[in-house]
Parts: structure tokens; C-alpha cells; sequence
């Protein structure tokens, strides 16, 4: 028997690639269970399935770097529950990142791939689910955008929850009208201007040294630090909510075109965002 569920949960995290650098993503998680029917006539129920697969994947992957262990473009380093790692670029660049354990999810792949991270996902899940089920099956799968959209990553050093690491991203859409039409024009020129983008705040950047941006700060979760080419980032003067960024994004276009009305519709992964507005 052939038990599934579409679109189980979204989870929103960055990954680390040779050519791309760190990518913000947001993935949707589908689950398939092959079983024999137990006393209910249930491979298993669906309210376990969907509490069990929601909370590891939030735990696990959910606003966590991935890193793929086997990469030879990675050096990294584990002591005292943190964890150190140099990821190698082309040209001899580099991307460093380090922070509590916790922030990080080492899959055993050589890249990061919606494959590659099933197939990890599924052997770290070995034997949670009941007898009844056989096998378990996981695949991951983007939002159908047909508007631009772009992959950004950031670290929110004031929040509570997750979102204090260093490095986690998203995969978001956006909106931008001019005066109240909308223009496809400025949404692919943010596409572009943000396409696989490390946002950082100004407040966070300890130094800048031959072409190297270099982030750090202390959030409850404990001490991180960044270290990423210039050209892949862009330095906000302000956190790097998704408030402040349609509202940053909405200032900048205002600046650009005085006397317009801009209206920005910034998303946050899937089916969650902020509204800006700006004239000048």
C-alpha cells in the first residue's frame, strides 16, 4: 500500500555551492510510505506522519546552513559544539562561515541537490516511523514562480528564534508597481540585483580586506561570523527583515524615479511577506 502527502511543509534554509556560493532556498517537502496495513487499515496515520516529518524537518533543515560533507571544496572543522568551515570558490576565493553546531546540517553528498538531501533525510529517519511502514520516501520541490523572483540569504542577529544564524536564506517572489501598474521591468532588474545575494547588515561588518566582507556578532544562540567575496554581497544600512527589505528595496526605486510611487511586495520564501511604500 502507497501512502502519500503533497506539500507536506515548506523549509526555508541556504546552501553552499562551487559557482553560486551561499544560496538562500526554499524547498516543499512531499512524503510517500510503503506498508503493509496494521489493525486500523492504516499504513500509518496521517496526523503521525505529518507531526513527525514537520518537526524533524524544522529541527533539522529548517533555517540551518547545508553543507555537503563529502565536497572536496570544503575544510571543516568541529570542536566544543561548534562548528568551522571554509568552502573554496573559483579564482582561489573563499566563503567562511562559522557558529554553534546547531546552525549547520552536515549532509553526507558531495552537492546539495533536492536528491541528494532526500536520500540523507531518509537515512537519518530510519526506524522512526511504526513497523507497519516499509519504506519511506521523501522528495523536495520549488514554488512555480512564473514573475522573477531571487535567492538571498541573511542573518538576523536581534531575533529569538532561528532566524539569528548567520546564514539561512530563502527562494521568494516579488511584486513591484510603479504608480500603481505594475512593472516587470524593476522586478527582473531586483532578479538579477539580488540573484544568489549574501544581504548583510552594516552594523554586523568588523572589517573589509582584499575584497572580503567579514561578519560577525553574538546572538542568544551563541557567537557566529561570515566571511564572503564583496561582490556576492550586498551591506544594508538596517536589519535584514523582509520588513525592512521591501521598504529598502521601495526607498532605493523612490530615489531613483522622484515624483513616483513605488510600491514594493517583498516575499519571504512562500506565501509570506511585507508591503513597502516610497515616494520622493
Amino acid at each position: 500500500m502507497h501512502l502519500f502527502v503533497d506539500n507536506l511543509t515548506n523549509v526555508d534554509f541556504s546552501y553552499l555551492d562551487h559557482h553560486r556560493g551561499v544560496v538562500g532556498e526554499t524547498w516543499l517537502a512531499n512524503a510517500a510510505l510503503d506498508g503493509a496495513l496494521d489493525h486500523q487499515g492504516m499504513v500509518v496515520d496521517f496526523g503521525i506522519v505529518k507531526k513527525t516529518l514537520r518537526n524533524w524537518l524544522d529541527d533539522e533543515l529548517d533555517h540551518r546552513l547545508l553543507v555537503p560533507t563529502r565536497s572536496a571544496h570544503l575544510s571543516l572543522q568541529q570542536e566544543a559544539g561548534r562548528l568551522t568551515l571554509t568552502w573554496r570558490l573559483p579564482a582561489e576565493r573563499k566563503i567562511t562561515v562559522s557558529g554553534p553546531e546547531q546552525a549547520f546540517a552536515l549532509v553526507e553528498a558531495e552537492s546539495i541537490t533536492a536528491e541528494s538531501v532526500a536520500t540523507w533525510c531518509v537515512q537519518q529517519l530510519a526506524g522512526v516511523f511504526p513497523t507497519s511502514v516499509d519504506q519511506l520516501n521523501l522528495s523536495f520541490t520549488c514554488e512555480e514562480i512564473p514573475s522573477p523572483f531571487y535567492h538571498y540569504s541573511h542573518g538576523l542577529k536581534k531575533h529569538d528564534g532561528n532566524c539569528q544564524r548567520i546564514a539561512h536564506g530563502h527562494r521568494s517572489r516579488i511584486r513591484i508597481d510603479r504608480n500603481g501598474e505594475r512593472s516587470a521591468e524593476l522586478e527582473h532588474l531586483w532578479s538579477q540585483r539580488w540573484a544568489d545575494i549574501y544581504l548583510g547588515t552594516r552594523e554586523d561588518l568588523q572589517k573589509e580586506e582584499d575584497g572580503q566582507l567579514h561578519f560577525a556578532y553574538r546572538a542568544r544562540q551563541g557567537d557566529f561570523a561570515l566571511s564572503i567575496p564583496s561582490d556576492r554581497c550586498e551591506l544594508l544600512h538596517c536589519d535584514t527583515t523582509v520588513e525592512q527589505l521591501a521598504q529598502y528595496i521601495a526607498d532605493t526605486l523612490a530615489e531613483q524615479s522622484p515624483g513616483d510611487t513605488l510600491t514594493v511586495r517583498a516575499y519571504e520564501g512562500i506565501g509570506k511577506g511585507a508591503v513597502a511604500q516610497s515616494r520622493r
